[in-house]
């Protein structure tokens, strides 16, 4: 917005200045870390891993003095109609988000009583059969009682796009016990502004939408947007049903069914803060005030699909600044936090989750995989991909190229091969034959759909359609679409040649090139059935990868990310009817489509049916489960591979590191009952701040309003159940805490292994841990050579009834 010439306080003019959207964060504790003390107000400050009573009359009444004071601040400073103020921030952290000039911005900073201002910075999204895969139906959901009762009473939270209420997938009543009141989840639904219809239905428990900064910054458009928490991109109804989705729902297009889907924990209650809209990703501002309002409501889950587009400007810690100071004050009020770990795969610190307070989520494929082939009228088969019937048995079909069968001069004025306009072709040389098409740039940036040849062909008659890739750029991903006639996508560009020599050869042509005889033949095969792998899980190509880093300088963190693998890689889920992030799922009920995005609800999912058996957990304790019980091998007993770019582009598997999985890919049965637990807290997480060289502690008691400590001495020893160090030197004793959280006493051996640059010990070599009882190990790391890489290894604690955990070890070497 623009801003005339106005006198503020200190005679300041502003001469035709942009207003932009900053996070100002405040002197005084938020309501979860305030010990009392400031003009009387008593303390309402939590212990670690409890929830804040936002029922009480001492937490609402000192929310109000936080956010009397954001007001009087703004109103000392400027004159009323000069600024706009956002959102307050009372519960995790103390400050206040408004839409004002850059040089009111840097009047707030000189302002007593503020801490920090940051401009605010956008986010993006990080774009069934895995409850089979992962054996929920059969070793997982009947220790809760069935798939009806997994989850039960458990509230997911979503940071996300919304929700479409009316998807099966969300229905209350598909369910054998109907939902009842919540016994402490007080969040609010909004109505749909057209029907007047609330969007809460018993599964889902809470809906509402943020979009203040969205709609300063003049981003949000609401025909498109929607003032509401429906879904107008796909997204958030996506991620919502692969965590919390009803069992069983028949997943159908185009009169086929691939299976039925379901959530994770399909039981598990629903809340809907959307912050993510469909052009233009989100703003911090509105993501941290749907976190705020999230934990104030009381969910147990929070499941992040949303990382940001690019480094906050003014910090300089990846670890410090108003989106992970928000979700560290939402771990300590017990909230576990799954966040995407990115998509900027295969390349190396990619990664946009970075604090250990967050679990973060890589993404895996799993064994289904889909494929089809195209035979010639030579003899020759060429693989490829689609997720269609095939044409008729026996029988071949003439095959004719779209740019052979433009009505005259009009399909000029397009891109005619993309066959996205049927009125440009000629329905008399198409109709029974296979139309060809081009693969252009235009599917890669949206303009272009798979979807729409399927409706080209099919308004024009053919017998199938065949989409040819002819150059393609690294990093391209193809995945399968399902199609309402048979087709196929031809994506090895060797294959596509073969293609198009065939159909050259035999097409007869008149000397101004115009066809005289179509005789190239082909038919498309089935590919509607899955094939199951047994080398699945591997780590997908564009799951993002570490090393963490710990500042915007990219230097390496003592800390390892991503922290776990899950299935992300062709995943089938709920899609909003008004859904349009995927031009090749507008209007359908359902999509299959890959991210980490899709991978982070899963671990959501799967934490609350932990914390559903043992609602006490810390989320620590919870993330521990999952990381120490997680496995490194695949179905067929080898090492876990991950997807990598070869010399020539090409993409080729290499075995994974923890880099690429983190502790490994999630096991669910077995983090219900791990043995041991590392378990950690609120001061362990400042702790580690506090000892990561770098860091300032001032800007860490800005975050965090909290004063340093120093006894972890090198955050390597924070009590995570991996062990990463950067830098090497000599020697370095790395301790853990273990807690037993079975119900009997039990004696583990402790052995380690390590690649050859890095000796490894472990001390002591067994122990006996008494149950609810903890004890320390230690392990010692020596350089033996300085390689300029990282080292890899694992320990292992072995239990004398049954239990195993595993910790991966990272470290390199380095002389001084």
């Amino acid at each position: 917005m623009d801003i005339g010439c106005k006198v503020l306080v200190f005679f300041t003019c502003f001469l035709t200045v942009t207003a932009e959207i900053y996070i100002v964060t405040m002197e005084g504790e938020p309501i979860i870390s305030y010990k009392g003390g400031d003009n009387g107000f008593e303390a309402t400050a939590v212990e670690s891993d409890e929830k804040i009573d936002t029922t009480s009359e001492l937490v609402t009444s000192y929310a109000r003095h936080l956010e009397r004071k954001h007001d009087m601040l703004l109103g000392m400073l400027f004159v009323e109609g000069s600024y706009k103020k956002l959102y307050s921030y009372k519960h995790l952290i103390n400050g206040f988000a408004a839409h004002v000039s850059p040089d009111q911005a840097e009047m707030l900073r000189r302002a007593p009583g503020v801490k920090s201002v940051d401009r605010d910075w956008k986010v993006r999204k990080l774009t069934t059969h895995t409850p089979q895969f992962l054996g929920l139906p059969t070793d997982v959901w009947p220790t809760g009682g069935g798939y009806d009762r997994a989850g039960e009473d458990i509230v997911i939270g979503f940071i996300d796009s919304g929700i479409f209420p009316h998807h099966p997938s969300f229905a209350s009543h598909h369910t054998t016990v109907p939902y009842g009141p919540h016994p402490s989840y007080k969040g609010k639904c909004e109505e749909d502004p057209h029907t007047k219809i609330s969007f809460c239905n018993g599964k889902i428990i809470g809906a509402q939408h943020f979009a203040e900064a969205a709609k300063a910054a003049g981003a949000f458009n609401p025909d498109i947007d929607f003032a509401s928490p429906m879904d107008g991109d796909g997204h958030g109804s996506h991620t919502a049903a692969i965590a919390a989705g009803n069992n069983g729902i028949p997943v159908r297009m185009h009169g086929y069914e691939f299976g039925k889907a379901s959530g994770m924990a399909p039981r598990a209650r629903i809340a809907v803060y959307k912050a993510l809209y469909r052009l233009f990703g989100g703003f911090v501002a509105d993501v941290v005030a749907a976190i705020d309002q999230a934990v104030h409501d009381g969910v147990d889950i929070l499941s992040l699909s949303v990382g940001p587009n690019s480094p906050p400007a003014t910090t300089k810690t990846t670890f410090l600044n108003p989106f992970d100071a928000t979700l560290l004050g939402a771990v300590k009020a017990g909230v576990f936090v799954a966040q995407a770990a990115g998509n900027g795969g295969p390349f190396p610190k990619t990664l946009v989750s970075y604090s250990p307070w967050i679990t973060t989520v890589a993404a895996a494929i799993d064994d289904r995989r889909y494929k089809n082939h195209l035979t010639l009228g030579n003899g020759k088969m060429l693989a490829g991909i689609g997720l269609s019937p095939s044409t008729r048995p026996h029988r071949s079909y003439k095959m004719v190229s779209a740019n052979d069968v433009l009505l005259g001069s009009s399909g000029m004025k397009y891109n005619p091969s993309d066959c996205q306009k049927p009125e440009v072709l000629n329905k008399n040389l198409v109709e029974g034959n296979i139309l060809l098409c081009g693969y252009s740039f235009n599917f890669v940036a949206g303009s272009a759909s798979i979807k729409k040849v399927a409706e080209t062909a099919k308004h024009l008659g053919a017998a199938g359609f065949v989409l040819v890739v002819e150059n393609v750029s690294p990093g391209t991903k193809f995945d399968p679409v399902p199609s309402c006639i048979p087709g196929i996508l031809i994506t090895d560009v060797s294959k596509s040649m073969d293609l198009i020599d065939y159909y050259n050869v035999t097409t007869s042509r008149d000397w101004m090139g115009r066809v005289k005889d179509f005789k190239a033949e082909g038919s498309i095969g089935d590919g509607l059935e899955p094939i199951l792998h047994k080398s699945a899980p591997e780590v997908a190509l564009f799951s993002a990868r570490g090393p963490n880093t710990k500042d915007f300088s990219f230097q390496d963190a003592d800390l390892l990310k991503p922290d776990i693998l899950a299935p992300g890689s062709l995943i089938w889920s709920a899609w909003s009817a008004n859904g349009t992030d995927e031009a090749n799922y507008i209007g359908e009920g359902f999509a299959l489509i890959s991210g980490t995005s899709m991978a982070a609800p899963h671990i959501a999912g799967i934490a609350a049916l932990v914390k559903q058996k043992h609602p006490q957990w810390s989320p620590a304790a919870i993330k521990s489960a999952l990381m120490t019980t997680s496995t490194v091998i695949d179905r067929a007993g080898r090492p876990l591979q991950a997807q990598q770019y070869s010399e020539t582009e090409t993409v080729t598997l290499v075995k994974a590191t923890p880099f690429d999985y983190g502790s490994g890919h999630v096991n669910p049965s077995a983090a219900l009952d791990p043995g041991l637990i590392f378990d950690a807290g609120y001061e362990d997480y400042i702790g580690f701040l506090c000892t990561t060289p770098g860091i300032d502690a001032h800007e860490i008691k800005n975050f965090t309003n909290t004063p340093c400590n120093f006894k972890m001495v090198h955050p390597s020893n924070f009590n995570t159940p991996s062990i990463a160090i950067s830098h090497l030197v000599r020697t370095q004793t790395v301790t853990r805490r273990v807690t037993n959280v079975a119900e009997e006493e039990e004696t583990y051996t402790i052995t380690s292994r390590m690649e050859p640059a890095i000796a490894i010990e472990v001390s002591p070599p067994a122990m006996t841990v008494r149950a609810g009882a903890s004890r320390t190990f230690s392990v010692i790391l020596t350089v033996r050579s300085v390689t300029g890489a990282y080292s890899f290894g694992q320990v292992t604690l072995k239990g004398s009834r049954g239990h195993k955990v595993t910790l991966p070890v990272v470290a390199m070497g380095q002389r001084r």
